[in-house]
């Protein structure tokens, strides 16, 4: 007789692998990465730094795609980079070598030149200040490659700025995005992710984030303040329907939709005449 497949209960799952499995989908991310950086540079990346790395799945994703490449993955929290160590980086055998995670401070140094940094899942959305921000950004262009890019995500829209809850449905669990707290003075928010399964148990607060919710505008002077030589937009495309297609192109002129996500690029070199950026899937979750 085939064994029963376990129920995932709360007590069972582990909220590194929810977190993954629910928020994160790092090859479409650098699906677009690679995308960009060759339409820009006219070169292939290979050296990428993953800043609030986590569990270092874009590291590990990055390096599985071709011998060639190298990551370094920057993050404060111990137990989450030994976790990534064991469940994302050790499977990769040899490839391993060529990942180095530091547990640093986003903000100092970091030895080497990148052609790639990425900052995704809103986690920089943490420094709250425009010094403390415009910091972060001097900082990641000064470890860049002439011709190295900064990819960031973002978030927005008039239902950014609700308390509400988002549910979806993944796999044996439903992940849940909570908006629990907005103000709208300084654009400060707390946010929740929980998790919750068939048999009615729950990960209530498994992620919890209070950041600072900005806007376009100030994230375009703000890295141009720190040196960039170019800022784009890329918003996902709609259909005839008004469905969103998982593409991403770069705009000047985007849909004021209720909830939006976008891409945010800068580059270190000088600005390339280009057409509209290729496609690029991407999910709809809001989380770390």
């Amino acid at each position: 007789m085939p064994r029963r497949r376990k129920v995932l209960t709360a007590r069972r799952a582990d909220r590194h692998d929810l977190y993954q499995k629910a928020v994160q989908d790092p090859e479409h991310d650098l699906d677009l990465v690679e995308r960009v950086f060759r339409r820009e540079t006219g070169r292939r990346p290979l050296a990428l730094r993953e800043d609030f790395c986590g569990t270092a799945l874009a590291c590990a994703t990055w390096v599985r795609g071709h011998e060639d490449r190298t990551a370094t993955g920057v993050d404060l929290d111990r137990s989450v980079l030994a976790w990534g160590r064991k469940h994302n980086i050790a499977p990769l055998g040899d490839d391993a070598k060529r990942i180095t995670l530091l547990r640093q401070d986003v903000r100092a140094r970091v030895l080497g030149r990148f052609d790639v940094t990425l900052a995704f899942n809103f986690s920089y959305f943490i420094f709250r200040t425009r010094e403390d921000l415009g910091g972060y950004f001097r900082n990641v262009r000064r470890s860049l490659a002439r011709d190295g890019i900064l990819f960031l995500d973002m978030y927005g829209g008039p239902e950014a700025q609700e308390e509400r809850e988002e549910k979806r449905r993944v796999g044996g669990f439903t992940y849940v995005w909570d908006q629990d707290y907005v103000n709208p003075i300084d654009m400060t928010v707390v946010n929740y992710i929980h998790f919750r399964f068939q048999d009615g148990t729950a990960k209530n607060r498994a992620f919890r984030y209070e950041w600072r919710l900005w806007s376009c505008p100030e994230l375009q002077e703000l890295l141009e303040e720190a040196g960039f030589s170019w800022v784009d937009f890329y918003f996902e495309d709609e259909d005839a329907n008004g469905k969103l297609t998982g593409t991403y192109r770069r705009r000047t002129v985007a849909e004021a939709d209720p909830a939006w996500l976008a891409y945010v690029v800068a580059g270190n070199g000088p600005k390339k005449k280009r057409r509209t950026g290729g496609p690029a899937k991407r999910r709809r979750p809001r989380a770390d």
